[in-house]
């Protein structure tokens, strides 16, 4: 559905109904609204100066840090495409984003100089830009990049010309491929609009002050800043995670909400400094990626702190489902009920309707649902049929509704809150010289949810150890997704039509 409305002209609005009202905090920095305005214009002018207009695409490789702000509103104004880059991505693995959008403009954090250094000639980026100390105070701009600092000091703030609203995209963000390639999720103006409508719907008023925990190249932590602006809320950005940093937010910035993964709950109670009583103004806990063990909701439910669990997707612009907290003890086990603009179906695989505790395939139909994958028609033909999302996840309802999660989409693997896809990894893997067949699973762990584990076949009269082939995987792939385990075995089951019996490797290697 259509509506006429610039996301980046929300930080407009607000800055002239709240211009004093603090906006954001991030580490020692405060701005309010208007300061946040001012910066978004100051980034949307020096962009339209470098030749960025309507539907250009911008990466953007950085910690959870103010420029996330100025570029989401500052291109949002001007009609371009923010790009977040994941920044556990390897090298060959940010290169491959950056050219299947074909971003005009690169920036990037002055942690990941040496990285970007790595791909940048193969870089379709007419300019480099990084986000540095040009005087050398705490890092320095390479030669071959241009500074943040320098060119919004020298733009101006003055409110450009509006251009893009409704459907027109406003992020790219890519999710791992079940191919081996990564998936751009297009995601409008009109999408953010009715994400921030339904969480609120939804939820209600979650409280003036909202932290940011998760990176915000997830749609998890992404969804967040136009809703803050929206509703008039201060978020509070954890540059990166670090769970005493995390443990001194909470109370010192009198946090009313949060989103998380499990394991961040988890962390949090091993560090000797944690008490309950940090989270004393914290109304509400979203949790996100996987089930919420019913003992982490009893704990914090003690304490009068609402745990919600939340299902979503980044091809919905983030939420679908959520659990109430009068249920997440009867329901243990389910991601709840539709929100409040989302409709929810269960069906076979002749599209009819399953019934109650029937497994089936999850359809979402909402107007927060993306508009497509980036130059992939077939794939958004194959997502995307009669209005409805078909998320590939295999759940069951129960007779009051409430959704279970029982089989996650396409074998995914979740370690630590971060989404792996194993045929990304298994394309990689068969590609050593070694190595005759792969098949790649999810191994429990009790910190990190699941790891990476590789069932690997290698060719007659080759050798290979565990840790020869780890150190081959580095620096083609995230850290995250290198695998912890590797066994060598000497065949893969697989169906007639070759596909793994991922299920008969998890039974024999788990």
């Amino acid at each position: 559905m259509s509506i006429n409305i610039n996301i980046g002209e929300f930080l407009t609005k607000r800055a002239l109904l709240s211009p004093d009202k603090e906006g954001m905090v991030c580490d020692d920095q405060r701005f309010t609204f208007k300061q946040l305005n001012e910066r978004s214009n100051r980034l949307a002018n020096f962009m339209l100066g470098m030749g960025i207009r309507k539907g250009d695409r911008v990466g953007l490789l950085a910690l959870n840090v103010p420029e996330y702000y100025d570029m989401f509103f500052g291109l949002g104004k001007i009609g371009a495409i923010l790009v977040p880059m994941n920044y556990r991505l390897a090298g060959p693995e940010m290169s491959y984003i950056l050219n299947d959008c074909g971003a005009g403009v690169f920036v990037f954090g002055e942690e990941y100089i040496e990285i970007v250094d790595s791909f940048r000639k193969d870089l379709p980026a007419k300019d480099l830009i990084c986000i540095g100390n040009p005087e050398g105070s705490g890092g320095n701009v390479p030669s071959w990049a241009r500074s943040y600092g320098k060119l919004m000091a020298e733009s101006s703030d003055a409110e450009p010309p509006l251009e893009g609203s409704g459907d027109d995209t406003l992020t790219i963000l890519y999710t791992s491929g079940t191919t081996g390639r990564p998936k751009g999720a297009e995601l409008t103006h009109a999408n953010y609009f009715w994400t921030s409508i339904t969480m609120l719907s939804t939820l209600g008023q979650t409280g003036e002050r909202v932290l940011v925990a998760l990176p915000l190249f997830h749609i998890g932590a992404l969804a967040g800043p136009p809703m803050f602006v929206h509703i008039g809320q201060t978020g509070i950005l954890l540059r990166s995670f670090d769970a005493n940093r995390f443990l001194e937010l909470v109370p010192g910035e009198k946090v009313t909400g949060m989103g998380v993964v499990p394991q961040i709950l988890m962390f949090l109670k091993l560090i000797p400094e944690f008490s309950k009583d940090m989270f004393s103004t914290v109304k509400i806990i979203l949790v996100y990626a996987a089930p919420v063990p019913v003992s982490l909701i009893k704990e914090y439910a003690e304490v009068g702190i609402e745990v919600r669990q939340l299902y979503g997707m980044t091809e919905c612009t983030g939420p679908a489902t959520v659990l109430d907290s009068e249920n997440a003890l009867t329901k243990a086990g389910s991601c709840g009920l539709p929100f409040f603009h989302t409709e929810v179906r269960v069906v076979r695989e002749d599209g009819s309707e399953v019934g109650p505790d029937e497994l089936g395939e999850v359809l979402l139909r909402s107007n927060n649902v993306m508009k497509g994958y980036w130059n992939k028609p077939e794939a958004t033909a194959e997502a995307i049929r009669d209005g409805w999302l078909y998320t590939g996840d295999m759940a069951k309802k129960d007779k009051d509704g409430f959704l279970y999660i029982m089989d996650r989409k396409k074998d995914m693997i979740i370690s630590g809150g971060e989404n792996i896809y194993p045929a990304e990894i298994e394309e990689l893997i068969i590609s050593h010289p070694k190595i005759a067949d792969v098949g790649v699973i999810g191994s429990p762990h009790p910190k990190w949810g699941e790891t990476v584990k590789a069932i690997v076949v290698l060719k007659p009269g080759e050798q290979m150890t565990e840790d020869e082939l780890k150190e081959w995987c580095k620096d083609k792939i995230g850290k995250f997704k290198i695998p912890r385990t590797v066994v060598f075995t000497d065949s893969i089951p697989r169906t007639p039509t070759g596909k793994i019996l991922k299920y008969e490797l998890r039974e024999k290697f788990n």
